[in-house]
């Protein structure tokens, strides 16, 4: 059933990608719980990601609507390039600056305008700092973190 999951994925991917007006290469493989799809453009990069990301994320979001009842709990993960590597090393640089401040001045410190992935990999990567602790606040679009000190 994986393959032709797989090929059903990488039809649908191959067919929104025309759909865009792109040529992109697209590779769809499959990993433990996700399936994942990588588009590789030389010249449309930054069209296939978007502002922020915007692009790759809806790209993301359609496919995984698309196969909603195929794939059951599986996710779609789209990358073009590394260019998801690439955020998330920046947002752990940014986790690691964060907790530098809440160390240095004592006072939480609030990280908006971040989406629900991104907040999640601060979460994670100041999870093993035993001297902060964060905790997402608000709802929807003003949903943010707040790492702050623990209490001793």
């Amino acid at each position: 059933m994986s393959d032709k999951l797989i090929k059903v994925l990488e039809k649908k991917a191959v067919k929104l990608i025309e759909l865009l007006g792109s040529k992109a290469k697209v590779d769809v493989s499959e990993k433990e719980d996700y399936f994942f799809v990588n588009l590789e453009s030389d010249e449309e990069t930054g069209l296939l990601i978007g502002r922020h990301g915007e692009t790759i994320n809806s790209i993301q979001a359609i496919l995984a609507l698309s196969l909603r009842e195929e794939l059951g709990e599986k996710k779609v993960f789209v990358n073009v390039g590394d260019w998801r590597e690439k955020q998330e090393e920046k947002l752990k640089e940014m986790a690691e600056q964060i907790y530098q401040r809440v160390i240095d001045t004592g006072e939480p410190q609030p990280v908006y305008n971040l989406s629900s992935s991104q907040r999640r990999i601060i979460h994670i990567s100041l999870a093993e700092k035993k001297d902060v602790e964060t905790e997402s606040t608000g709802e929807g679009e003003n949903r943010y973190i707040l790492v702050k000190p623990k209490k001793k």
